[in-house]
Order: C-alpha cells, then structure tokens, then sequence
C-alpha cells in the first residue's frame, strides 16, 4: 500500500495518524487460516480490539480469545453468537458470570465460582531457549492443582486443558512445547495451546512458517488443537505516521524529535528493539540518529542510533505497528491530542 501510505503521509499534521492495511491483513489471514486446517484459530484480541482490524479477521477465525470483561463485551458486540475463550490470571465475579464458549480456568476457587465449559490452565516449568518473554509465576496452575481441579464436581464441564507457556518462538520451538503440553490432556480432551509465534521487528520479512506449525501439530492426532495468534496474525498491518518537529546535536550526538511519542506506540520500549520505518520526504545523506518522541522522559525512544536522514517536516512511517501498539501505550500522559485512524485498501 505504498501509494495510499505516501498519500497519508503527505497531508499529515502535527497529529499523528495510525493506517491499517486491511487488505495486507486480510491475505495474511487467509494464509494462517490454510496453513492450519484442522486446527482450531481464535485471535487474542488483546493484541489489537480495533474494530475493522476484528471485523476483517472473523471471516478467517474459528472464534476470538479474550482477557477481560471488557474485551468480552466488546467483541460480543461486534459479532453476537462467535465462539469465546475467556482467559487471564484475575477474573471478576461479574466477569465468571458470563457465558463464553469457554473458560480458561485459572485456579480451583475460579473453577468452583462458575458454570459451563472449561479448560484448565497448565503451567509447567519447562525450557523455552530463545523465548521473548516465558508465562510462568502466577498464571495457570501447577500439575497438582490440575489434578485438583480434576477431582471437583459442579456445574461445569471440563473439555480439555489450556497452557501457554512462552512467546516469541519459532514453529519448531512451539511444536515442541505443544507436545510436552499434549502429554498433559486426557485422551480425547481438546488441547489449546496458546499463541507465542515469533515476530521479528529487525527482520520483518522474517515471518513465522505457518505451515511447519499446521502440519506438526496435525501430526499430533489430537481430536481438538486450538491455536490463540495476537501479534503474528495483525503486527504486519499496522503503520505509525509521526512527523519531525527538530533535528538537533546534543554532546555530539544526533536526535529527531518526532510528534507523538511512546504514548501512542509503546512497542519498542516495551520488547527493546529499534522499531522498523520508512522516511518520506528527505533525500540527504544518512546520518547515525536516535528518533524520539515528544515526552518528557529519556524513555520515549523510537529507535536508538539509526542510519536516516531527516530534517524538520519529513514524515516518518513506523511499520509493524499493527499489534501492542496503540491499545497497550498510555494514552493521556501530557495529555497530547490522540492520532487519527486511518484504514485503507479493502476496509470491511
């Protein structure tokens, strides 16, 4: 979508502007949804609620994971009737009292305080070289607490067991924990393994093989998988259109300082990593640069030490925008204006 990117970025002001490639998204989605036939894909939602974003998904989704009362209602909203999963660590009682298609059950009390289909949620101490980030400490429970749970009796149904144990992995690294994961299902439970598929911002051409992942996991012959994708299914669709505001040498080195800032796309501050972009307007010569926002904190760092070239006026596009971007950033810090949503090439 170059051309309606380059568009945008030409009438853009001081605010800065989110554009979410639909069709992108669309195609991707389509993509995931072949590589896995035969299992089960449910969004995390939690990645990205925007509206069009779920409405171009549904078609290509068995159903949607939710983290919160919140989420719950506001994908309800958009699509009565579709299946959900309803997980996290800390569910209200408002929020047990809802009726998805299932929960994930997080501790014996929970699993006593509801009603309807559950799976249990497995935490279990295993490796995870190379992860991003490892879902230990207080979620899901311990193989004594599920076999607790297993001993209860009320007005619930267990159907299977949920775990999902690290995030940022490759295919082979998540076949292996859905296998370790499959050694802790009764034979014709369903078995959800979560989401984790790695997404490389150094590299985004870089993208997970779906379909090394399709095929291990058919090959596990279980009668219900359930994958949960959130950043690896909409990270690619997203851009963050800022503009530069000054360009100046502090004790020999380098900054632009861009509208916006980390309170709209808290991503690199939050996984580390210098977030990848596009410059329209500038034709000199690259300079080493670090690319900051407008907050008054040292934190707000797009990218650190960089090769651009900028000047006052250009406008810089931030790609791999489109998951824990937005939805995850402090919003009314210094209280500066929120950035227009933009939604191009085949919006629903």
């Amino acid at each position: 979508m170059t051309a309606e990117l380059r568009e945008i970025a030409g009438r853009l002001g001081d605010v800065p502007a989110y554009v979410y490639d639909l069709a992108a998204l669309d195609a991707h989605a389509a993509r995931v949804r072949e590589a896995m036939r035969g299992t089960e894909v449910y969004y995390a939602v939690k990645a990205n609620p925007d509206p069009a974003v779920l409405r171009t998904l549904a078609p290509h989704v068995d159903g949607f994971e939710v983290s919160s009362g919140g989420e719950f209602d506001h994908v309800s909203a958009l699509f009565p009737g579709r299946r959900l999963a309803f997980g996290g660590p800390g569910k209200t009682a408002a929020d047990l009292a809802r009726r998805p298609y299932r929960f994930h059950v997080e501790s014996p009390r929970e699993l006593d305080l509801l009603t309807g289909d559950v799976l249990l949620r497995v935490n279990l101490r295993v490796a995870s070289e190379g992860a991003a980030l490892a879902m230990s400490g207080p979620f899901g429970m311990d193989p004594e607490m599920v076999a607790e749970c297993r001993n209860r009796s009320g007005d619930f149904r267990i159907r299977g067991i949920h775990a999902h144990l690290a995030s940022g992995l490759d295919a082979p690294a998540l076949l292996g924990l859905a296998k370790t994961i499959a050694d802790h299902a009764l034979p014709g439970e369903e078995m959800c393994v979560g989401g984790g598929m790695a997404v490389d911002y150094t590299d985004p051409a870089n993208v997970f093989d779906w379909e090394t992942y399709g095929e291990g996991l058919r090959g596990l012959g279980r009668p219900v998988i359930r994958i949960e994708p959130g950043r690896a299914m909409t990270a690619y669709c997203g851009w963050y259109l800022t503009k530069v505001l000054d360009v100046k040498r502090v004790h020999g080195e380098l900054f632009a300082v861009l509208t916006g800032g980390t309170h709209h796309l808290r991503t690199p501050v939050t996984k580390g990593h210098d977030q990848p972009f596009t410059v329209f307007g500038s034709a000199g010569q690259d300079e080493e640069i670090t690319l900051v926002g407008q907050l008054c904190t040292p934190k707000d760092v797009f990218a650190r030490r960089v090769r651009a070239a900028l000047r006052p006026g250009d406008v810089v596009a931030f790609a791999m925008a489109g998951a824990y971007a937005y939805n995850i950033s402090h919003h009314d810090f210094l209280m500066h204006p929120k950035p227009e949503f933009h939604y191009v090439s085949g919006m629903p």
